[in-house]
């Protein structure tokens, strides 16, 4: 239970000690707002004498609530976008320092150079001290809650000169009293990212498979086969040791969230299989295998945008590859430089998933026969729906065994143009079969669309096929970027 009730969590704390809500504590994730109902549903679960306590609870906690509103809503109204305003009067003269004083609405102070001003000399082409000048070296100004009202040069003699680096220290030190920050930090240098030969050989063909009854296309292509690993782990941990132990040519996907005796049975499953190379959304399996010397590839869902993620993954974590996000166009993903001998890969058909959680999607939306949600919900339950939100498009709730409930796009994502846009630089393009349903529809069987995208990877014009075939599908993010 997870709550910042805290007249709940005294609620929780005695009646858990007492026994009152064994096998009910997820009963609060059938509900649309926890935090505001909390109270109301665990009155119910215990008894007359209880609920008196309870009905004390909940008066002290709406007073609370009440109280926090409050106090928070004085300190937003205290608070303003306004710039606040400066003044800064500019004077020196030949052979003494610069001096800038400063006034605020609230304070007042002086900064000076550590050297004295010197005559410009005319043959020279450095700038002199105007006003031009000054309003320019403090512009960074303008990144600050602050804003020049006013600059006062009559105290300034004219015609004279101060280094470039001495007016840049003068700035900061006005910066750094103004924000109040022991030093302004330079920019930092971004280096130079070596780019990396082309990649010669076409690229491979990933599958992604989730189901059992799915393994046999393994032997009816050339492609690359990887299983889709579900969150409820430990439940059929010696299944999923015999079936990558039976079929080594499978590779392991694990999944983003593995939680307790979940995340515990899948560090025995690296233990036990030692597979040569797995893929991974969950940063602690990829943590563990960094470990046990198993080469990983970073999976899709760790978003990765940029050429430093990946540099950073490398030297890190000595990850071996890492798939491109799908959130990027075609210009983004060709400025990414991959460090050296680091596979890049992306996804160029899978389902779009929008929303993973561990509360139950079903109860409200086409309803269950059960009253509480337990232990039994994440391994044996197997539903799907669909809903229509307010701008009149369907999307879909898809709850697997052994995984979370999820909801998806209405269309699938299939983006055959990177083939062509961006040759020689992905070592593997990847298609999602797992069974999630969809608006999209598939004209033929797995091992048919296995054959056309390979077909496709090896240079024939299939695009129009496998978009009448696979239908209706979007890539619109591949278009807009980020």
């Amino acid at each position: 239970l997870i709550t910042d009730n805290r007249a709940l969590y005294k609620v929780f704390n005695r009646d858990f000690s007492n026994g009152y809500l064994r096998g009910d504590i997820h009963k609060d994730m059938f509900i649309d707002n926890p935090r505001d109902h909390s109270i109301k549903q665990f009155s119910g679960l215990s008894s007359d004498s209880v609920n008196i306590k309870l009905l004390e609870d909940k008066n002290a906690y709406y007073e609370d609530k009440q109280e926090v509103i409050t106090r928070v809503t004085v300190k937003i109204n205290k608070l303003s976008i306004e710039k606040v305003p400066i003044r800064i009067s500019v004077s020196g003269k030949l052979g003494t320092p610069l001096i800038l004083s400063i006034k605020t609405p609230d304070r007042s102070f002086c900064v000076s150079s550590k050297t004295n001003l010197s005559k410009k000399n005319k043959n020279s082409t450095i700038k002199c001290l105007t006003y031009n000048f000054i309003v320019g070296k403090l512009r960074a100004l303008k990144d600050t809650a602050y804003t020049i009202e006013h600059l006062e040069l009559e105290n300034l003699q004219t015609d004279l000169f101060l280094s470039f680096k001495e007016f840049s220290l003068i700035k900061k030190d006005i910066l750094s009293l103004l924000t109040g920050s022991k030093e302004m930090m330079d920019p930092i240098q971004v280096p130079v990212l070596k780019k990396t030969a082309p990649i010669e050989k076409k690229p491979g063909l990933g599958v992604l498979i989730s189901s059992q009854k799915d393994v046999h296309l393994c032997h009816k292509s050339e492609a690359r086969f990887f299983f889709q690993l579900p969150n409820g782990f430990q439940d059929k941990i010696s299944e999923w040791i015999s079936l990558f132990s039976d079929n080594p040519q499978l590779t392991p996907w694990f999944p983003s969230v593995l939680m307790g005796e979940n995340y515990r049975a899948a560090l025995s499953f690296l233990e036990e299989v030692n597979p040569s190379c797995i893929v991974t959304d969950n940063t602690g399996i990829a943590y563990e295998a960094y470990k046990k010397g198993i080469p990983w590839i970073a999976g899709p869902h760790l978003n990765l945008v940029n050429s430093f993620a990946l540099l950073c993954l490398r030297q890190s974590f000595n990850c071996s590859g890492a798939f491109v996000s799908n959130e990027l166009n075609q210009f983004q993903i060709k400025g990414m430089l991959p460090p050296e001998n680091f596979r890049l890969y992306y996804r160029i058909y899978h389902p779009i998933l929008l929303l993973s959680t561990r509360q139950c999607l079903f109860h409200q939306v086409i309803g269950c026969e059960k009253q509480t949600m337990d232990d039994a919900c994440i391994p044996r339950c197997d539903r799907s729906t669909s809903i229509t939100n307010l701008k009149n498009v369907s999307l879909y709730i898809e709850k697997t065994k052994g995984n979370y409930p999820c909801i998806y796009n209405d269309k699938n994502f299939l983006n055959t143009q990177i083939v062509n846009d961006l040759p020689n630089m992905f070592n593997r393009f990847f298609i999602d079969l797992r069974d999630i349903k969809s608006q999209t529809t598939m004209g033929m069987e797995k091992s048919g669309i296995i054959r056309l995208f390979e077909n496709l990877l090896n240079g024939e014009d299939l695009e129009k096929e496998l978009n009448h075939c696979i239908h209706p599908t979007t890539h619109i993010q591949y278009k807009q970027g980020i």
